[in-house]
């Protein structure tokens, strides 16, 4: 299977997927703006995400993938069955458990995260009935998260990446249909993650069943428990669990920070986040669900030079593209989001707002990405201690930035320090491939660097003029002038940044002779 063919089915659903989260955003930035309705949302919809990645997404799949391509390629099928049923049956109950927890103490929960809300009256109430409601996403997404971590073993990448569009759906769906009927409109966005959950889990059946891997959930935990494999995922999970806290230890801390700035500052960051994880999850996601199997069975075969040209190609492509990514959102931070949000309810200050939060973004957007290829370097050879001890480094530098950065820019200080963090860890996770011998980036680097860099520069002096000669806020009234305005920036953009690239003798085959 060619793996440019493959990235580019899973950053065509994972486009799809983004799209339709951009109609979600705009949907409920004209339907409730960046409001304490919205802060309240954003902090309930936080709680069980964060969780997930804990429980599942995060620390799950980079100890099960490995585990799992391992059974799948020396063991065959019936072993390897085995061992996802197991897995199936101590992930659901463990979880079960978890969410009843976090139901009964959902006030706690909210309290540590943004205890800004408390002083807000009504919006720390709202946010502790809306995270009630949602907690169950929890156990539907970490079976998703199982699901999909299987089908990417197999190679079929198309359902998993599918998956989130379903998500977006249940959102639009709520913020059209639901919310103008509820007494609290705003309940609607909670439903609709329960409903996007459920869609979300059924959707991966057919891949499933397709190569006989439909999860069996037992009733024993304690005889699942003793699977050997399941003995390995879990202490493999033990410093990947620890990594992903550090990570969103940081995220409480900031969203904490950002709840106790102002009513709309919790908003701000998360609009932001949102056109952030657009680049990021068509890159970094997609090259990171792509590559980890690739890379695991390339551990197995002992064949580390195919493992080092995987970790060099997914490397190069994701310079490619994300430094382009990265001077869009620094230099037409603004423009993007008056363009997409600038609408209803959603007013100009919220604009400037968000707008200053991205372009922080911006900064460290190539280190967001980049960590999505360097991480599963060390995953794939189940190393998953030394990207734990970078991010425990990495958490105390993003406070130390914060504790600089905020007092100058409030909440675009927190994605800086984000920003920063990002660069840091990138760089850490890069050095520590080299030092262990692992990674050996091939010839013609610095030229490739060089190009990009020229590019960028063209790049970003024509995006600044048209950010700085056209009124992007001043075109609400027009909507449709400025939509069409902004898409035909987007495709001069990229229509310069190639030719450049093109002009300064780039080769662009290079990208498509890595198969898998």
């Amino acid at each position: 299977m060619n793996i440019f063919r493959a990235l580019l089915k899973v950053s065509g659903f994972t486009l799809l997927s983004r799209v339709t989260g951009l109609i979600r955003e705009t949907l409920i930035a004209r339907a409730f703006g960046a409001s304490l309705y919205t802060d309240a949302f954003y902090v309930a919809f936080r709680i069980p995400n964060m969780l997930r990645r804990l429980s599942a997404e995060g620390a799950f799949a980079q100890a099960f993938v490995p585990i799992l391509a391992e059974f799948k390629n020396s063991q065959g099928h019936d072993p390897t069955k085995a061992l996802v049923d197991a897995m199936s049956t101590v992930l659901t109950w463990a979880l079960v458990v978890l969410l009843l927890v976090g139901m009964a103490g959902a006030s706690w929960v909210v309290f540590a995260v943004a205890s800004g809300l408390k002083h807000e009256g009504i919006g720390y109430t709202l946010a502790v009935e809306m995270t009630r409601i949602m907690f169950p996403y929890i156990l539907l997404i970490s079976m998703t998260t199982l699901a999909s971590s299987v089908l990417n073993t197999y190679k079929q990448f198309s359902l998993p990446a599918f998956a989130p569009v379903l998500l977006n759906v249940s959102f639009i769906g709520s913020a059209v249909f639901v919310a103008p009927h509820l007494k609290v409109p705003v309940y609607a966005l909670a439903y609709a993650v329960i409903i996007g959950g459920i869609l979300q889990l059924l959707v991966q059946f057919p891949g499933l069943r397709k190569i006989d891997m439909v999860p069996r959930i037992g009733l024993s935990f304690t005889k699942a428990l003793a699977h050997p494999g399941v003995k390995r995922v879990l202490w493999k999970m033990l410093p990947a669990t620890f990594a992903v806290s550090v990570q969103q230890l940081s995220l409480i801390i900031n969203t904490n920070i950002a709840s106790n700035i102002g009513p709309g500052a919790v908003s701000w960051i998360n609009y932001a986040d949102r056109l952030m994880e657009f680049p990021t999850a068509l890159l970094g996601a997609a090259l990171g669900t792509i590559l980890l199997p690739s890379l695991s069975k390339a551990h197995v075969d002992a064949n580390h030079d195919e493992y080092v040209a995987l970790l060099d190609w997914g490397l190069r492509i994701t310079f490619l593209l994300a430094a382009p990514s990265a001077v869009v959102l620094f230099f037409f931070a603004e423009p993007l989001t008056a363009t997409l949000f600038h609408y209803g309810k959603f007013d100009s200050y919220s604009v400037v707002m968000v707008g200053r939060a991205l372009g922080a973004y911006g900064i460290g957007l190539v280190g967001l990405i980049v960590i999505k290829i360097l991480a599963p370097g060390f995953y794939a050879k189940q190393d998953i201690k030394t990207p734990v001890k970078i991010a425990i480094f990495v958490l105390f530098i993003t406070q130390v930035s914060n504790y600089i950065f905020v007092p100058i820019f409030v909440h675009a200080g927190l994605t800086l320090s984000i920003s920063f963090g990002a660069l840091t860890n990138a760089t850490l996770l890069y050095f520590g491939l080299r030092r262990r011998k692992i990674y050996t980036p091939s010839a013609g680097w610095l030229r490739f660097i060089v190009r990009l860099t020229g590019a960028c520069l063209v790049l970003a002096g024509v995006m600044h003029w048209v950010a700085i000669n056209f009124d992007w806020i001043g075109m609400n009234s027009a909507p449709f002038m400025r939509i069409s305005l902004m898409g035909a920036s987007l495709v001069v953009f990229a229509a310069l940044y190639f030719s450049m690239l093109s002009a300064m003798g780039f080769k662009y085959a290079y990208f498509k002779r890595r198969t898998l």
